[in-house]
């Protein structure tokens, strides 16, 4: 059980400054498209009858998946009445979620701050604080929790809890969210119902949105999420023990160390664990395949896709498998996109491309 996070004194619903703050962050939604469904041509795959397609996330104004997370985590502790004019927001992130939280509370004129691990790339930190955001810094990752809301507490703030919150703060029956989304960019195409969605969990929120939302519309659609090395959410998944701790992922923005609260077991139909060479071997192919760079975890994605893509060809399935490209690589540059650092941190992934590439038939 993790502590309860402690809220500020509640805005009173009648605010006038709440309407305003509810208005600006709708108004900046209503001036925001909605991402693109990339159709991955892989012809070994698609004369089998069985086509891959990637929810580009990247393409949201702070670049990522996590720009719908924030959004949704604002709304609700606002019309929670956690947050109030003035409150400074702070958040357990050295990655896409401060960024993208760090954008919100600059729409809305908050201070934020982020606490991290010293050992968060200089990139990161400089996205954050070019949203307005500053750093906190821990010396363990493992550390972040409690000082996040101990920040919180000296500031009067809010401490957003990406890891609690995310599952429930964004509204799984519709309302545009990214299920919702994927379905309707998927009618005309030749499977519009996939039989897979592929979504890899850093807080669990995403999937939990995706594994509520086919429930609900009663599609024949199985979720699968890919967990990378080091993570505990596979072990979680298998033993359903909450209280089991790992050495956490080295794929930046999914899998963690502990389970969070977010992360809900009976919504995965199927778990895969990928290895570190793996995403990023899966993440350079991918790039080229597109032209452009993707993260390492749409790589982890990618993965669980081909893997799944192989077992339906053994299996003489047709249909679609969705997953979702969740930010661009430019800002891994210096780290996954430099053979050098790959080399150093996670040794050779030639072998496992080669695996990779055979599994497209």
């Amino acid at each position: 059980m993790h502590a309860p996070t402690s809220h500020p004194a509640p805005t009173h619903q009648g605010s006038p400054w709440l309407h305003q703050a509810i208005a600006c962050i709708e108004a900046d939604y209503q001036r925001s498209a909605d991402t693109h469904l990339i159709a991955l041509h892989l012809p070994g795959l698609s004369r089998r009858g069985i086509d891959l397609y990637l929810k580009d996330e990247s393409t949201h104004p702070t670049g990522s998946l996590k720009h719908r997370l924030a959004r949704s985590l604002f709304l609700y502790a606002l019309c929670n009445g956690w947050v109030r004019e003035g409150s400074t927001i702070v958040e357990a992130s050295s990655g896409s979620t401060a960024v993208s939280e760090a954008y919100f509370a600059r729409l809305l004129g908050l201070p934020f701050v982020a606490v991290m691990p010293r050992s968060t790339s200089p990139e990161k930190v400089a996205q954050i604080e070019f949203q307005g955001g500053r750093c906190h810094w821990v010396d363990q990752a493992s550390e972040v929790y409690a000082a996040a809301r101990s920040v919180a507490d000296a500031s009067g703030g809010h401490f957003m809890d990406q890891f609690t919150y995310a599952e429930r703060a964004t509204d799984w029956r519709g309302n545009n969210n990214i299920a919702e989304s994927m379905f309707q960019q998927m009618s005309r195409e030749r499977f519009p119902v996939p039989r897979w969605i592929v979504a890899s969990a850093g807080t669990g929120g995403t999937s939990a949105t995706i594994g509520r939302y086919v429930r609900y519309c009663k599609h024949d659609t199985q979720v699968c999420v890919p967990d990378p090395e080091g993570s505990v959410f596979s072990a979680y998944h298998r033993s359903g023990d909450a209280g089991l701790t790992t050495a956490g992922s080295r794929i930046e923005g999914i899998g963690r160390p502990r389970v969070e609260p977010s992360f809900i077991r009976t919504l995965v139909d199927r778990m895969e664990e990928v290895r570190n060479t793996e995403s990023v071997a899966a993440m350079q192919l991918l790039s080229e395949w597109l032209g452009r760079r993707v993260g390492p975890s749409t790589g982890t994605n990618l993965v669980a896709m081909l893997r799944l893509a192989a077992e339906m060809r053994q299996q003489g399935q047709q249909g679609s498998i969705l997953s979702i490209l969740c930010d661009s690589g430019e800002r891994y540059l210096p780290t996954y996109h430099d053979p050098e650092w790959v080399a150093r941190e996670f040794g050779p992934s030639a072998a496992e491309r080669e695996t990779l590439l055979a599994l497209l038939g």
